[in-house]
């Protein structure tokens, strides 16, 4: 237990003087640093523990050059940010490994271009040590904005054309999963397959219409409508291809959450899924698969896993333990079947 006290806080000298150690030693294990003897470490954090000891912030930036911070960009709108569980679960996941890292996460949100200038005082004025951006749009001038800093960065979803080659991303392969959910409604005897996409700014949603398009290379226009990852928009595209197309048999959905909203418009219409229309989604979020109604058949990415990943990649270019440049991560995904297709 800490010692109750009502004098000054306690000092690094008082750490010191009651492990035995110089000032110096006690220094490097309270800031991290290496090259002391397990049983002294072992005695300075005894004593941080007995004093109660709280390091100065101040005096940690000078020893080590780190803040101990990272900014955590999102390029989309606050209530998107809010409303939408994908950027839940990569906030956790983001959360979890910075906490590992014994690091503060600073989150930032782009509501438009107005917000660069905000951003890139921030980002240069020394606050955060390095930025996780993700949910980049194509014509979106951030990445560039970033770049200006100089701040190490990682980027969450594969960057623009464009954007510089050196930057490291995580992401997962949207096209490969894409090829498998559409592969699976043709395997279901399907045969006039639509696809739901998402928008044709971010490059998660093209890898997934160009797997939809690498399984079926002839696929008529009228079998294609675009929504934006909200619910409202997939119910809405939906609506829209049962009118175009009413012998639409299978759907394959760039995103859980516009997947909802289809089968929303399938049971206001009477249309039976699996039965008439077979639905597939992308992401296999628990929070939204829940609440479907025949049960999502979806696919599965590991958000927040590539959270996490996006960390240690930030980490590696921040301690110079990685190659340069730092390769960039593409990780699996896999069809989980349910009822609705």
């Amino acid at each position: 237990m800490p010692e109750q006290t009502t004098g000054p806080r306690p000092t690094l000298e008082a750490v010191a003087a009651r492990a035995g150690v110089s000032r110096a030693t006690a220094s490097r294990v309270v800031n991290g640093g290496a090259g002391v003897r397990p049983p002294l470490v072992e005695k300075v954090r005894r004593a941080v523990d007995e004093l109660g000891y709280v390091p100065n912030h101040a005096a940690r930036t000078l020893v080590t050059r780190r803040n101990g911070a990272v900014a955590v960009i999102i390029a989309e709108p606050e209530f998107r940010i809010f409303s939408d569980p994908f950027f839940e679960q990569q906030v956790r996941g983001i959360s979890r490994e910075l906490t590992a890292h014994d690091a503060q996460l600073v989150l930032l949100w782009v509501e438009g271009p107005g917000d660069h200038d905000r951003i890139a005082r921030y980002l240069g004025g020394g606050h955060v040590d390095g930025a996780l951006a993700f949910s980049l749009h194509n014509d979106d001038a951030l990445p560039a904005v970033i770049d200006r800093t100089r701040i190490p960065v990682v980027y969450g979803g594969r960057p623009a054309p464009g954007t510089s080659p050196a930057v490291p991303f995580v992401d997962c392969d949207n096209r490969g999963g894409a090829r498998e959910a559409v592969r699976h409604l043709v395997d279901l005897g399907r045969r006039n397959i639509a696809h739901i996409s998402g928008p044709d700014d971010q490059t998660s949603a093209l890898d997934r219409l160009h797997g939809y398009r690498d399984v079926l290379v002839d696929a008529d226009p009228t079998l294609l409508s675009r929504g934006d990852f909200t619910e409202e928009s997939g119910a809405r595209a939906m609506a829209e291809l049962l009118d175009r197309r009413p012998d639409v048999d299978a759907v394959f959905v760039a995103n859980d959450l516009m997947a909802s909203g289809a089968l929303l418009t399938l049971r206001e219409r009477g249309v039976r899924v699996p039965e008439d229309v077979a639905v597939v989604g992308f992401d296999d979020m628990a929070s939204v698969v829940r609440r479907t109604s025949p049960s999502l058949t979806t696919v599965h990415q590991d958000i927040e896993d590539m959270g996490r990943l996006m960390v240690k990649l930030l980490m590696r270019l921040l301690d110079g333990t990685g190659p340069v440049p730092l390769a960039s991560v593409i990780t699996p995904t896999s069809l989980v079947l349910r009822d609705s297709a």
